[in-house]
């Protein structure tokens, strides 16, 4: 997480790509519509809107919808009998509506399921349990061909791209595959200037089609990887921590990228990440992910000015702020102990074992439904108005 950049924006500095308050993403629009207190125990609903659409006032109609989503995975134990003992529950009931052209930020920290539930989205991994619907289209019914041609509509851009790419393929080989596989571009010559307008598009030369993947930078490798995912000519990217292994300025240069090409695109984004800051600046909407469920939702900004959950409390608390006044005088929350396992989630709240804010009652009783607090701004926790009003206070230890 870069620390010349303030993602709260407290000192009124820009962006991640210098880009000031005033061109905030969180400014396109605010949340869309969200599921309040009758969501089911264990599930999470959150809906965000695409900017043009908020702008209007009028309800987004989403690119891509999941209902109860879940991806469990079975722990296996015996050599000769092999048993199912338990599962792991990565994913564990979420709702998620993607509206055309917007980007859905979804942070928390590693092992939550952020990854998992991209995947699963995309049924690179198969759900346990749930739906997903794109445009209408049952996508976990599909099967075989029919599969094959949704897959065009829905992309994803790796975390890693040095281990994303083939390295016996050169990139014009990489990027001529999915034309070549899905009947997009028929003739070699064709797919050749193809290949060429994709590099373009990504702002690397002609040249670099006959390379391979280990000759470039990782910079120049992520935007192989995007060359990749815009190539079918996708309505949804999910992005997973797509700028996560790359530095601060060639961060900036990724992020700016992706923006660029959902205006000229028309693209929808899932980005998946942990750095607030990129978010922040690349996000409409932002939810927050724990052990498998989605614990808050709101708007970019709000959601770094008014954070209402105590874990978003504690995840804003860690962020640097480029002002060692200010830096210093702020208070800071510390969670104790590690993240519990997903194979065996804590009762009631999954957040009671490290919450500062834990009280006896309901905390391990009834699971939080994820409800609005504030308009546009949803919470799954039981005492959210509470904490926000300072009438109940966090643990003396947990404050530094």
């Amino acid at each position: 997480m870069s620390s010349v950049v303030d993602p709260v924006g407290r000192d009124g500095s820009a962006g991640p790509a210098g880009r000031d308050d005033a061109a905030d993403p969180a400014d396109r629009g605010p949340a869309g519509s969200t599921a309040a207190g009758s969501t089911a125990a264990g599930s999470t609903a959150v809906g965000p809107t695409a900017a043009g659409v908020a702008a209007a006032g009028e309800p987004a109609a989403p690119l891509l919808s999941a209902r109860g989503l879940e991806v469990h995975f079975p722990i296996r134990r015996g050599l000769i009998l092999d048993r199912t003992i338990g599962h792991v529950r990565a994913v564990d009931g979420v709702d998620l509506d993607l509206p055309r052209g917007g980007t859905y930020g979804l942070v928390g920290e590693s092992g939550c399921g952020k990854s998992t539930l991209g995947r699963a989205l995309l049924r690179l991994v198969e759900p346990t349990a749930g739906t997903v619907t794109m445009d209408g289209v049952d996508v976990l019914a599909l099967k075989g061909e029919a599969l094959r041609m949704q897959r065009r509509r829905m992309q994803m851009v790796f975390q890693d791209p040095l281990s994303s790419l083939d390295p016996r393929q050169s990139v014009e080989s990489i990027l001529s595959e999915p034309l070549q596989t899905h009947r997009v571009v028929s003739g070699s010559a064709a797919r050749a200037t193809r290949v060429r307008e994709l590099l373009d598009t990504v702002g690397l030369p002609a040249s670099a089609a006959g390379r391979y993947p280990h000759e470039f930078s990782g910079g120049q490798r992520q935007r192989i990887g995007i060359a990749r995912a815009v190539a079918l000519e996708p309505a949804l990217i999910i992005a997973d921590e797509p700028v996560s292994a790359l530095d601060v300025s060639i961060q900036a240069q990724i992020v700016n990228l992706l923006e660029e090409l959902q205006e000229r695109l028309g693209l929808t984004y899932l980005v998946i990440a942990h750095d607030l800051a990129v978010v922040r600046h690349i996000s409409d909407v932002i939810g927050v992910m724990y052990l498998g469920v989605v614990v808050e939702q709101t708007a970019s900004r709000r959601l770094y000015t008014e954070p209402l959950h105590p874990y978003t409390r504690a995840l804003m608390s860690a962020v640097p702020i480029p002002d060692p006044d200010l830096e210093d005088s702020r208070q800071r929350i510390l969670l104790s102990g590690d993240l519990p396992s997903p194979a065996n989630p804590p009762s009631g709240c999954r957040f009671r074992t490290r919450c500062p804010w834990v009280q006896e009652t309901r905390c391990a009783d009834e699971v939080p439904p994820l409800r609005e607090v504030r308009p546009d701004h949803v919470v799954a926790c039981h005492w959210a108005e509470q904490i926000d009003a300072g009438e109940i206070r966090p643990r003396a230890d947990a404050i530094v």
